[in-house]
């Protein structure tokens, strides 16, 4: 059931010029960026007309930080960037930003809510500080992808100190629920819908469904005693299999030594005992197989499957672009259409081609004139896909590490930020700020909504009320140091360390008229700050 990529025709010129190009390190992400831009081009037969403009310098440079360090450029970083007249600054930044640290950090904490989002334990979040920290460090020494899957589908230990026990933790060590979050993040394929019958409309079987299960029946999951602040615990029971024994209630906590089927008819009967089986490929083991045998073996076959380069390039490419090959960006599925196949199996294969190199891949998208367009509204049915980029909503840490930067404010001075409920020890600002404006990255954008827990967070939150005003220790007050009464410097640095880029004319006219009306310039230059941190064009990425 080997997923094949999609037959196309790659011009003669780009076939060469990838085979002149091609090393050990894997195809030059500038080569492969012009072929995905031309396979588009041909698939969706997109027209110059219909194409949005690429962007100017100071949107590209906002964008390219987001996306790959989670926060906006300084000011200063700003007329670096656009005083730049050296050929090819755009590539040279993208290169420079990806070997910072942030990068791993920003990264690590996209797929701490992908992991997370969706769990069934509460008490998981435990784990999110060292899944971060982990994934983070991975990510910056440029571990690849491939590797990386292998740590999260056979990991034990213990949760506050292992990041890649997440999978494990929040799914609360129960074996289908495992087996389903493992398929939907690893290969983007949602079978879940197979555990009680066979999937109502992709070709999955239950009995296929509860095969995959079967590699996980020996992990469990339990709280560890006496523990403070609570602590999880990922631990595998390698014992002789005794299903009279298998009744009661928490066998998710100490691991089950096979997986059983139940009859959905006779729901009180353990049911029938299955062998681990991989429904995408021919791998099987027999009952008995230890766990770490079962999990290694899993996870080596999935990762050489042609849906687990799929599943990323489709979900990175969402992200950058704001719009999938596929969507839901996890739920291929093989009756699926892709908007582009040709494209998508172009930058998949190019990416396994790469090793799984995350920073390849990140090159490779931020190349193309595809992500390097305009942005417009999301389109309609009727309107061809990427012809421009599509503007995104900050996620949480996004949202928080801008108003930071913007505000100049240390995150270890933060109280009690956003509103959000931590719980079990290990309570942050940044837990709370994200419990209030995090989302989960792999819903559709479109279903993304603004909440007026939000923002009143925004409005009464004290810390943020506090660094806005004119104050001596505050950016805003010394601003008015250093320019006095001067309304337009300080308008345009404002803007630059909010909007990364310069004011209108439009809008200059409107602060000048709105500054000699307030009481005292200092009043104005407060009002306007405050106004910048709540724009629509701060909360997202254009």
């Amino acid at each position: 059931m080997r997923r094949r990529f999609h037959v196309f025709v790659i011009p003669l010129g780009l076939v060469l010029a990838t085979s002149a190009t091609t090393r050990a390190a894997g195809p030059k992400p500038t080569v492969v960026a012009k072929q995905i831009d031309q396979l588009l081009a041909e698939e969706l037969a997109l027209s110059p007309s219909e194409l949005a403009p690429a962007v100017n310098d100071t949107t590209f440079l906002r964008r390219v930080y987001l996306d790959l360090l989670g926060t906006i450029p300084s000011p200063e970083e700003v007329r670096a960037y656009v005083a730049d007249d050296l050929p090819r600054k755009r590539r040279r930044l993208v290169n420079e930003l990806l070997k910072r640290p942030e990068y791993g950090v920003s990264q690590a904490r996209y797929w701490r809510d992908v992991i997370l989002s969706r769990r069934l334990e509460d008490r998981a979040i435990v784990v999110g500080p060292a899944l971060v920290e982990d994934l983070a460090q991975w990510i910056n020494d440029g571990e690849p992808w491939d590797a990386i899957a292998r740590r999260f589908i056979t990991a034990t230990g213990t949760a506050s100190e292992n990041g890649e026990t997440a999978i494990f933790v929040a799914q609360d060590g129960r074996t289908e629920e495992i087996a389903a979050e493992v398929s939907r993040i690893f290969l983007g394929v949602q079978i879940q819908c197979a555990q009680c019958h066979d999937h109502p409309w992709d070709e999955w079987k239950r009995e296929q469904f509860h095969e995959l299960a079967a590699f996980f029946p020996r992990v469990g999951m339990r709280p560890i005693r006496d523990a403070r602040p609570l602590d999880l615990m990922v631990n595998v029971a390698d014992r002789p299999d005794r299903p009279r024994f298998r009744s009661g209630v928490n066998l998710n906590r100490r691991g089950r030594p096979e997986h059983y089927m139940q009859d959905l008819e006779k729901p009180g009967e353990v049911g029938e005992r299955i062998e681990p089986k991989f429904f995408l490929t021919s791998l099987e083991l027999p009952a008995g197989t230890r766990d770490a045998d079962r999990r290694a073996e899993l996870a080596n076959e999935l990762t050489q499957t042609d849906w687990f380069a799929t599943a990323l390039v489709n979900r990175y490419w969402s992200e950058l672009v704001g719009e999938g090959f596929s969507e839901p960006i996890d739920d291929l599925g093989p009756g699926r259409e892709s908007l582009a196949p040709g494209a998508a199996d172009r930058l998949a294969g190019a990416f396994a081609d790469s090793g799984y190199d995350l920073r390849w891949l990140h090159k490779t998208i931020l190349a193309t004139d595809a992500y390097q367009r305009e942005s417009r509204p999301r389109r309609t049915p009727d309107e061809k896909p990427f012809t421009a980029s599509v503007a995104q909503p900050l996620r949480g840490d996004q949202l928080l590490d801008s108003l930071l930067a913007a505000l100049e404010v240390d995150e270890s001075r933060l109280r009690g930020l956003g509103g959000g409920r931590g719980g079990y020890g290990i309570a942050t600002p940044r837990l709370g700020f994200n419990a209030a404006f995090g989302y989960d990255p792999s819903e559709p954008r479109s279903t993304i909504q603004a909440t007026i827990p939000q923002a009143l967070a925004r409005m009464n939150t004290p810390q943020l009320n506090l660094a806005v005003q004119a104050l001596p220790m505050t950016v805003v007050g010394r601003l008015q140091r250093e320019h006095g009464n001067d309304v337009e410097e300080i308008t345009s640095e404002l803007y630059l360390r909010t909007l990364s880029r310069e004011p209108t004319a439009e809008e200059l006219a409107t602060v000048n008229d709105f500054a000699d009306e307030a009481t005292w310039s200092g009043a104005a230059m407060e009002d306007l700050m405050w106004a910048l941190l709540n724009s629509a064009e701060f909360a997202h990425r254009r």
